[in-house]
C-alpha cells in the first residue's frame, strides 16, 4: 500500500508540473516574462526568510529531483536559475537514482552466501581454535564427512581476524621498491562513471609515478583485453615503455593476452596483493582527483562527451598547471620558470577551462 501510494504521489506530482508546462504554450510572450518575474519576486522572498531561519529547510519531493536533473541536462544557464539547492545537490540526485537503477537491475555480485548453521559451525571451531586456519578448519569439516565443504578462500570470509594488516616490514619493502624505481614506473588502473542513461562508462587511466604525469587515457563501454592491449601501444610508441607497469588484480590485467603483449613490449607487470589499494597509491590517488575534481561536476551524455571533457582536463588543466604536493608543489608537466617580480611589475591573465570549473593562469607585463 505505502508502494502504491509513494507511485500515486509521485504521478500527481510530475501530472502538476507537465500541466504547467502545458499551459506556457498558450501565453505570450508578455504574459511569460510578467509571471517569471512575479514567481521570481515570490522566490526572493522566501529565500530571504529562509537565510534568515524564519522558514524551515525546503524538502524537494522525488518528482521535483527528476525534474532538476532533466533541467540540468537540457539548459545552459541552470546553474544561475537554480536557488533552493546548489548545483552539487542536482548532481548527488542523479548519482543517487542511478545506484538505486543499478541496485535493481544488478545481481548480487560473488557467490552466493553461506546457510547460517555453515556461519555458526564455522565461527565456533575458529572461537575453540584460535591457531586455526581456514585451510585446517576446511580439512577438519571434511574429515567429519560433510559434503558441499566451503573452501578455505570462502571460510576466510568468515573470519575477519585472518585479515591483517600489512606489517612494518611489508609496508618499509615496498616503499622501497617504489622509490628506487620511480622514474621507471607506469601504474594503471580503471573507474567507472554513470552516464545520464545509466550506463556505465570505464576510464582507463596511465600515470607515471615520478612525475604523476597522465601518459594516456581512454573511455570505453567494455574494457575487453584487445581494447585494453590497444591503448597499450598507443601509449608506448616508438620503444618509449616503462621498466614496470603496476596494476591491481582486475582480470584483464591479469589476462594472458595482457601479460604476453607486455612480456614482448619488455614491460615487467607488477600486480598488487589483493585487496592491497596500498601497494598502488599513484593511480588510486589519480582516480580519487579525477573523481572530485571532474567527474562529480558533470554528467556525461556518452562516451564521447566524457572523452573530450577528460581530453580537456588532462591536457588543458592536469598535467600542465596542476600543482601537486609529492612533486614540491610543481606541475607534471614542468612550467617555464620565471624572473621574480613585485605584484604590481606584472598581472597574471586568466583562461578558463571546462568552461570555467577551472582557471589556467600566464604572467603578462
Amino acid at each position: 500500500m505505502i508502494f502504491i501510494k509513494n507511485v500515486l504521489n509521485l504521478f500527481k506530482n510530475w501530472s502538476y508540473y507537465l500541466w504547467q508546462f502545458i499551459k506556457l504554450g498558450f501565453k505570450s510572450k508578455h504574459e511569460i516574462k510578467m509571471e517569471n518575474m512575479a514567481l521570481r519576486s515570490q522566490l526572493s522572498l522566501y529565500i530571504h526568510h529562509y537565510e534568515k531561519k524564519q522558514l524551515p529547510t525546503p524538502r524537494p519531493d522525488q518528482a521535483f529531483r527528476q525534474l532538476w536533473v532533466l533541467i540540468s541536462k537540457t539548459s545552459s544557464i541552470w546553474r544561475s536559475v537554480l536557488k533552493v539547492v546548489t548545483p552539487k545537490t542536482v548532481i548527488g540526485w542523479h548519482r543517487s537514482a542511478f545506484k538505486i537503477y543499478w541496485k535493481r537491475k544488478s545481481q548480487k555480485p560473488g557467490r552466493p552466501r553461506l546457510s547460517n548453521e555453515w556461519i555458526y559451525e564455522i565461527k565456533k571451531m575458529s572461537k575453540d581454535n584460535s591457531l586455526y586456519s581456514p585451510e585446517k578448519i576446511h580439512e577438519q569439516f571434511s574429515l567429519k564427512g560433510y559434503t558441499d565443504v566451503p573452501a578455505p578462500n570462502t571460510i576466510a570470509k568468515y573470519l575477519p581476524e585472518t585479515r591483517k594488516n600489512p606489517t612494518k616490514k611489508q609496508l618499509e619493502t615496498w616503499k622501497t621498491f617504489m622509490s628506487n624505481h620511480m622514474d621507471d614506473t607506469w601504474a594503471m588502473d580503471f573507474l567507472t562513471v554513470p552516464t545520464i542513461k545509466f550506463e556505465i562508462l570505464y576510464v582507463f587511466v596511465i600515470i607515471h609515478h615520478k612525475t604523476r604525469k597522465i601518459i594516456h587515457f581512454g573511455v570505453t563501454k567494455n574494457p575487453n583485453t584487445a581494447w585494453v592491449k590497444q591503448h597499450l601501444r598507443d601509449a608506448t610508441p616508438y620503444s618509449k615503455a616503462p621498466k614496470y607497469l603496476m596494476h591491481d588484480n582486475d582480470p584483464v590485467f591479469r589476462s594472458k593476452e595482457i601479460k604476453d603483449f607486455l612480456y614482448f613490449s619488455g614491460i615487467q607487470p607488477k600486480a598488487t596483493s589483493f585487496r592491497s589499494p596500498w601497494q598502488n597509491p599513484y593511480a588510486e590517488r589519480v582516480n580519487g582527483i579525477l573523481r572530485r575534481e571532474l567527474f562529480d561536476h558533470l554528467i556525461p551524455l556518452n562516451e564521447n562527451h566524457l572523452h573530450n571533457k577528460l581530453y580537456e582536463y588532462v591536457h588543458n588543466y592536469y598535467n600542465s598547471h596542476r600543482t601537486h604536493q609529492g612533486i614540491n608543489s610543481n606541475t607534471p608537466i614542468p612550467t617555464p620558470t620565471h624572473l621574480p617580480v613585485n605584484i604590481n611589475q606584472a598581472k597574471l591573465k586568466a583562461t578558463p577551462v571546462l568552461n570555467g570549473l577551472y582557471h589556467t593562469y600566464e604572467r603578462v607585463a
